[in-house]
């Protein structure tokens, strides 16, 4: 593995002065984060990048002196739908000569989507790629102070920035990067290209990070990574994911701890261990299969077998009392037959999962898949994800059905559907819906399970 670099987060005041000087009041920044929880963190740090030098955040493109669109490249029709957002602020800009627009991210990170912006949206000012942020108050500098457009080339750096400043978008539930990048080159999947190899920040800044977040009050704090459990490569410490969370469940405090994403080729006995003897981890494991059948498997390069992924979850049962499971389900991957889709439905019957998160395959140029021979149809396609979306919902009720009557505790997140209900999620990872005061946002209460609709409970407070 290649020398990592970890430098910390510094900026020389110029964007600070170029700012005081072009603005009579402190301008305002609209940020629009696009895809995963990586990319809503890179979001927050954008935030607090543009806040430590003279922004102020607003909710609103129309009230914005500078537009940020922080992208997601996992899918083509994504791109296609930010590229639609990018045109409509044409007439913004007509309107407000000043406006600044810029787009960062994962789509930035594609030589073809800086040429587009450069050829067809001359409206745009910014563009930078997922490892710039550390970069953005020397880019607003140089526009700022003259030049026309500041479009850069996207490359893969190494580095890990430490201590890039922060807005949160919640007082109580955080997103902890533990590392970037992915090695594993799915055959389906566009990430290792737009976000690079794999590169673990140390046990350290990870733990100064944590601690100043139970210290701030903060209730969740969800671990991120492409693949948290290869956590560690390229470390001078000997040190693995499932240490790294013993590590971080010696710090005193209020708090659980959630973490994705988990690769089932990397999980093992040792993580599951961690989990049972550990009551600040959530007994939930989201461990994406992608297919029930090894053959599928093997075209999408999963390194992992159907039979191992089924030892883990019944060593996860085993071991950890009331874990739940949710996963990851691609149905039409190019050349599955009937036979393979069968499979598949026949492993979800076999584990049971609380929540499945599925996705029609979709062709993502630049990835081995794309390439593949596709001999089915859409409607073939879709109508195999109507046979699986009932399979699921069928166990989704049971198991929902199961847990009325219990008491169990919820952090509370926000608003419900109706006036005056308030939504909770349970370590499980299941959402409730109760009555209560909106002052209990942000807080951990105890809830009696009064009954489920799919994957939603209903309850009242205990």
């Amino acid at each position: 593995m290649n020398k990592i670099d970890r430098i910390g987060y510094n900026h020389d005041g110029t964007a600070a002065a170029a700012l005081a000087a072009a603005y009579d009041t402190p301008p305002m920044a609209y940020v629009r984060s696009y895809g995963c929880q990586q990319n809503v963190n890179d979001g927050e740090k954008i935030k607090g990048v543009l806040m430590d030098v003279g922004y102020g955040i607003c909710d609103s493109p129309e009230q914005a002196d500078l537009i940020l669109f922080n992208t997601c490249a996992v899918r083509e029709h994504a791109e296609q739908r930010v590229f639609g957002n990018i045109g409509a602020l044409k007439k913004l800009k007509e309107q407000n000569k000043g406006l600044l627009i810029g787009l960062c991210g994962c789509m930035a990170q594609q030589p073809q989507v800086v040429e587009k912006i450069r050829q067809s949206y001359p409206f745009v000012d910014l563009v930078f790629g997922v490892n710039g942020i550390d970069t953005l108050p020397n880019l607003l500098a140089q526009k700022i102070e003259g030049r026309k457009r500041v479009l850069q080339t996207p490359v893969e750096r190494t580095e890990i920035v430490e201590g890039m400043p922060i807005r949160r978008d919640s007082s109580f539930r955080a997103w902890l990067p533990i590392m970037y990048g992915c090695d594993n080159f799915c055959t389906y999947c566009i990430v290792p290209y737009v976000r690079g190899r794999e590169r673990s920040r140390t046990p350290a800044a990870i733990l100064e990070e944590f601690k100043g977040l139970v210290t701030a009050g903060y209730k969740e704090i969800t671990l991120l990574g492409q693949n948290v459990n290869s956590y560690g490569k390229g470390l001078d410490e000997n040190v693995d994911f499932s240490d790294l969370l013993a590590l971080l469940c010696t710090v005193p405090g209020d708090y659980h701890i959630r973490f994705m994403t988990s690769h089932p080729k990397d999980a093992s006995h040792k993580l599951i261990d961690t989990i049972a003897a550990h009551p600040q981890i959530c007994n939930h494991l989201h461990l994406p299969v992608q297919s029930g059948s090894n053959r599928i498997l093997k075209e999408m390069n999963r390194h992992y077998t159907v039979e191992h992924y089924l030892e883990l979850i019944e060593y996860a049962r085993r071991t950890v009392p009331g874990i739940t499971f949710s996963s990851d389900i691609i149905v039409g991957f190019p050349g599955e037959t009937e036979e393979d889709f069968e499979a598949t439905l026949e492993l979800i019957k076999k584990v049971r999962y609380m929540q499945l998160f599925t996705f029609i395959y979709s062709k993502r140029s630049g990835t081995k898949a794309a390439d593949m021979p596709d001999p089915y149809t859409h409607k073939q396609k879709a109508d195999r994800m109507g046979r699986l979306l009932a399979v699921q919902e069928e166990i989704a009720c049971e198991q929902t059905a199961a847990l009325v009557g219990q008491t169990q505790v919820a952090l509370v997140e926000g608003h419900g559907r109706g006036e005056g209900l308030l939504n909770g999620r349970l370590r499980n990872n299941l959402v409730a819906e109760f009555a209560g005061d909106p002052a209990l946002i942000g807080s951990e209460v105890q809830l009696h399970i009064t009954g489920s609709r799919a994957a939603m409970l209903t309850a009242e407070l205990a």
